[in-house]
């Protein structure tokens, strides 16, 4: 509610002014709005006004409002309004009058409230500021070189002007040992305060207002009483009691590791929630300063450690340094020394750089190399250098100090006293100046004295010790080296010259020696390359061989890989017709000198470029290059038909000769050369199968065909791993009444992914393979094994016996061996043959087959008519049954006669007249078997009375076959 502000005249009313006036001074001199109501009071009573004055809270529920009621003025601090309620109606003139009164007191209220909320800020400003500053100190005691007690009292101080903080302590909680410290403990009250270096187990503390700290995590305030009523156990009080309490923790990654505690021992001082917040503000920068200094501290520490340690580090190397570089002189001193003996300077100059060398490692102003003379025995000085006496004479070894070293082998380090002493001793004698300090080494080489390194003092500021002993004995050693190989290289010299001598004579004798050897590798050269080209050419024409011819392929591949429109080529593979037959007719020596001009023709027939080569026999291939398309191809290998059809004048004969040619052009799929020439020899036998005298291309045709050989030529040896192939059995009849006599075993194969197979469609190429004989004894196997089950007693199973077989010299063995192992009696079988697998040696088939007819196994002479018929073969071999093939039976008539009749009945008449069964085959038609039976022909099979099942399907039958 915002009444507008007053006028600055009051309505007229005959009223008391002074009344009024004095009303409105007290109005503006009010402080708050119960003064301001007061003064309200005060008006109504000058004005006679009998009215009650009260205050309304805004948004509470209203009274019913009267019609007199007048709202006079606005608090906006505590959201009420002054309502003025009359015990009679106001006349309109007072009541304008009041209303412009309570107007003006709206407006002294709205003052105070601004007034308010400016003193309140200003409050909070300055409490901000206090706290900034707070804030800035104890980040500042974190940085300070302060120690920790010094720290912590001004921690104090600094919460202390932030609030009541006269008793104060700082509790820390070790988790691990599940202890606390009070690092600072001020409290006016407390007389035996914790010490700050003791830890005490928290276990101490249970149920006291610290432990509750530590325990609860979260800030506590209040008195005693208050406490023990919000804490879940009982409380233990420790120490004196206190009228109010208020502790924070220290919390790190939401873990305790202590706290702040402030408490008041006056009733008069309690803390406020602003305390509570304020104090848990501050804790946290607490908590940082405290943990900036412990780390601060603990660094110090580990530096104060670190520095101990460097020190003494610093102490041992100082000591390595030094021991160091005395090694490192010493390590000089020994690399000069080595250095020195393999320079080719006199010895003079290698005398006098070892007393340089010496005299960087001790003092050596005086210094003396002595040497055993092995020719002469005596002691000689090659170098001396004294400050007093001059360069000794070469003598006989005497009873001097050097003589001494020598005698014993090892060093002497002598004062006067000692030297002395020798004297009296007899050891030595004394020669020369008497020096105050004598030491000297021997020097050994080839493990013997040859020598003494000395060196003397003749002032008592300079003497030797042991360990310029030890240093001068060490460097003796590599001196006696460096001498031997001093002495060494002397004699050597005179050896080089005589050896130089030698190598000059020897040179001449190699300069000789290198002339013929030029020659005989220049021969071997010779010899290599005749080697090579004979190893790339053929001998008998000179051509390129397949070696060469395949690596020129190779190349050819790769520029087609490069560039396929530029690096066009193509493969010719030549087989000249009917060369055995010239070979065999004319001789070796005619058919090699035809080889040798068929070549030269067929080089005559391509471009320079192009290569011709001998493969072996009568074979030749030829490189095209430059060929783009298979006519170009074509077109050369008619070129060269067309040249080798010109007869060939040999000595004195004419012979004629044809090639057949097959082509291969280069495809991506192509990887080696042999891949390209395998198709080129493919398409040229496919050239010999059309006729003859032709080329022929290989093309996607034949490769489908060659890779469909060579799929079925893998199928068939899984098959033999797989057992797939079986026998399936067509019965053998009596034509008459058509009663079963027998059955043939018949080969079929079930391809798993073909379906059943018959002989023609894989016979042949398990023949090339050479697993044909395989396949024959696993049907021979699983016959043996099964035709026990459908003969019966008095039939029989034959089985088909290829001429491969009877090359084997034991088949008739392996064959009775097959029988006897599975009971299969020999009378019940017949092994059917062709008149071919008679002709490869007679002798040995006619032996196996009267061998297995001597046992009771049964011969039929199976297809007789179509192969040569020799009626020689009827009475040398033991046939017991023609089988009449079936191209005669198709051939007979309806009725009536024909050539057809005619030979059957001849064979018929043949095969009775030697008591021969006779069965023919391939009977499909009921007018065949009517002819067979008119001219007397017993026994047949074919279609007409059943085809090929497997066993499975004659199982069911129980037929009792009659006797054939």
């Amino acid at each position: 509610m915002n009444p507008a502000p007053p006028s600055r005249e009051p309505p007229t009313f005959p009223a008391d002014r002074e009344a009024l006036h004095r009303a409105v001074e007290r109005l503006f001199g009010s402080p708050d709005a119960g003064s301001v109501a007061a003064v309200c009071e005060t008006l109504l009573s000058d004005w006679h006004v009998r009215a009650r004055l009260g205050w309304r809270q805004l948004g509470g529920e209203e009274n019913p409002a009267s019609a007199a009621r007048l709202e006079l003025a606005e608090d906006p601090q505590g959201l009420r309004v002054l309502v003025l309620e009359p015990e009679a109606p106001l006349s309109e003139p007072l009541r304008e009058r009041l209303a412009w009164f309570g107007r003006l007191a709206g407006t002294r209220m709205r003052q105070q409230a601004e007034t308010a909320r400016l003193y309140e800020a200003i409050s909070r400003l300055a409490l901000a500021e206090r706290l900034q500053r707070a804030l800035f100190a104890i980040a500042e005691q974190a940085g300070t070189e302060r120690n920790m007690t010094e720290m912590m009292r001004s921690l104090h101080a600094i919460v202390g002007s932030l609030m009541y903080a006269e008793n104060f302590y700082i509790v820390l909680y070790d988790e691990p040992t599940d202890s606390v410290r009070f690092p600072y403990y001020a409290d006016a009250a407390d007389r035996d305060p914790p010490s700050p270096e003791r830890s005490v187990p928290l276990a101490e503390l249970e149920h006291s207002l610290t432990w509750n700290l530590l325990k609860g995590g979260r800030a506590m305030m209040g008195s005693i009483e208050e406490l023990n009523r919000t804490l879940p156990d009982r409380l233990v009080l420790i120490g004196p009691d206190c009228e109010h309490w208020l502790g924070v923790p220290l919390l790190r990654e939401g873990k305790v590791v202590g706290g702040i505690v402030i408490q008041s021992y006056r009733a008069d001082t309690q803390y406020t929630t602003q305390d509570r917040e304020l104090l848990c503000y501050v804790a946290q920068h607490v908590q940082a300063a405290l943990e900036k200094r412990q780390a601060q501290a603990e660094l110090e520490r580990r530096v104060a450690d670190r520095t101990a340690a460097l020190r003494e580090a610093n102490r041992v190397l100082r000591q390595q340094v030094l021991q160091r570089q005395r090694g490192e002189r010493l390590q000089a001193a020994l690399f000069r020394i080595a250095e020195l003996a393999s320079t080719s300077e006199g010895l003079d100059t290698f005398y006098a750089a070892v007393h340089r060398v010496i005299g960087g490692l001790l003092y050596a102003r005086n210094f003396y190399i002595a040497l055993v003379d092995e020719d002469s025995g005596q002691l000689t000085f090659p170098y001396s250098v004294d400050e007093v006496d001059n360069v000794p004479a070469p003598r006989l070894h005497g009873r001097g100090a050097t003589e001494y070293v020598l005698r014993h082998g090892k060093p002497l380090l002598a004062d006067s006293a000692e030297l002395e002493r020798l004297t009296a001793l007899g050891e030595i004698q004394r020669q020369g100046t008497h020096s105050l300090c004598w030491l000297g080494v021997p020097l050994v080489w080839g493990e013997k004295v040859m020598g003494v390194l000395a060196v003397q003092s003749y002032t008592p500021e300079h003497t030797y010790n042991e360990r310029d002993q030890e240093l001068l004995t060490f460097v003796s050693y590599h001196i006696a080296n460096a001498l031997q190989r001093k002495h060494t290289a002397e004699s050597l010299k005179q050896a080089y010259a005589g050896l130089e001598r030698r190598v000059t004579e020897r040179t001449r004798a190699l300069a000789l020696a290198n002339r013929d050897l030029r020659e005989q590798i220049a021969e071997r050269e010779r010899v290599e390359r005749r080697l090579k080209y004979e190893t790339l050419h053929d001998s008998l024409t000179g051509l390129p061989n397949r070696t060469l011819l395949l690596q020129r392929m190779e190349q050819a591949l790769e520029r087609y890989r490069a560039d396929a429109d530029e690096g066009g080529f193509g493969v010719l593979f030549i087989d000249l017709d009917r060369f055995k037959v010239i070979n065999d007719s004319v001789g070796h020596l005619v058919g090699d000198d035809l080889l040798f001009q068929v070549g030269g023709r067929i080089r005559a027939c391509l471009k320079t470029r192009d290569m011709v080569a001998r493969l072996g026999g009568d074979e030749f291939a030829v490189l095209l290059e430059g060929i783009v398309d298979p006519a170009t191809a074509v077109s050369v290998a008619e070129r060269v038909i067309s040249e080798l059809q010109v007869p060939f004048r040999l000595g004195a004969k004419e012979i004629f000769t044809s090639a057949s040619i097959g082509i291969a052009l280069p495809g991506p799929h192509y990887q080696k050369p042999e891949e390209l020439l395998r198709d080129a020899d493919a398409a040229m036998y496919r050239a010999k199968d059309e006729g003859r005298h032709r080329a022929a291309v290989f093309d996607d045709r034949l490769r489908r065909e060659a890779l469909s050989l060579l799929e079925l030529e893998s199928d068939l040896r899984r098959g033999l791993a797989r057992n797939e192939f079986a026998p399936f059995y067509q019965p053998i009849v009596a034509l008459e009444d058509g009663r079963i006599v027998g059955y043939e075993a018949l080969l079929r194969w079930h391809h798993p992914d073909r379906g059943l197979l018959a002989p023609g469609e894989f016979l042949v190429i398990a023949e090339e393979a050479g697993c044909a004989e395989s396949i024959d004894w696993q049907i021979f196997e699983q016959v043996c094994a099964q035709a026990p089950q459908i003969l019966g007693k008095d039939g029989f199973v034959s089985i088909n016996v290829s001429g491969r077989h009877f090359r084997l010299p034991d088949l008739d063995a392996r064959l009775l061996a097959l029988l006897a192992e599975h009971g299969l009696p020999p009378r019940q079988v017949r092994i059917e043959v062709t008149e071919r697998a008679l002709l490869d040696n007679p002798a040995q088939v006619k032996r196996m087959l009267e061998n297995m007819r001597s046992r009771g196994v049964r011969v039929a002479l199976d297809d007789f008519g179509t192969g040569y018929s020799s009626l020689s073969y009827l009475h040398q071999y033991p046939f017991e049954t023609l089988k009449i093939d079936r191209s005669f039976i198709t051939e007979l008539p309806r009725e009536g006669e024909s050539q057809g009749v005619a030979v059957v009945r001849a064979i018929q008449v043949l095969a009775d007249s030697l008591n021969m069964l006779v069965i023919a085959e391939g009977i499909e038609e009921e007018h065949q078997r009517q002819a067979l039976m008119r001219v007397g022909c017993r026994y047949g099979q074919g279609f007409l009375f059943a085809r090929p099942q497997p066993i499975a399907a004659w199982l069911p039958a129980d037929p009792t076959p009659a006797v054939a």
